[in-house]
């Protein structure tokens, strides 16, 4: 039986995005959650934007803290 895991974090929240070394060069600081995306493994994704940038990202939850 396939475990359901549910989003920490609902749209219009304020969080603080950490960037991974891993992935694509991102600006670290605030962001909103602007839509929940499937979960990928074992963690909940999101999409967020920051008022600084033009375009939104994906992040991990893993990724994020309320700010």
């Amino acid at each position: 039986m396939e475990r359901v895991l549910k989003h920490k974090f609902p749209v219009g929240t304020r969080v603080l995005f950490t960037a991974s070394n891993v992935a694509r060069p991102a600006a670290s600081g605030s962001y909103e959650i602007i839509r929940l995306l499937p979960t990928e493994g074992d963690d909940c994704q999101y999409r967020i934007k920051s008022s600084t940038e033009a375009f939104e990202r994906v992040a991990k939850e893993s990724q994020l803290a309320l700010s």
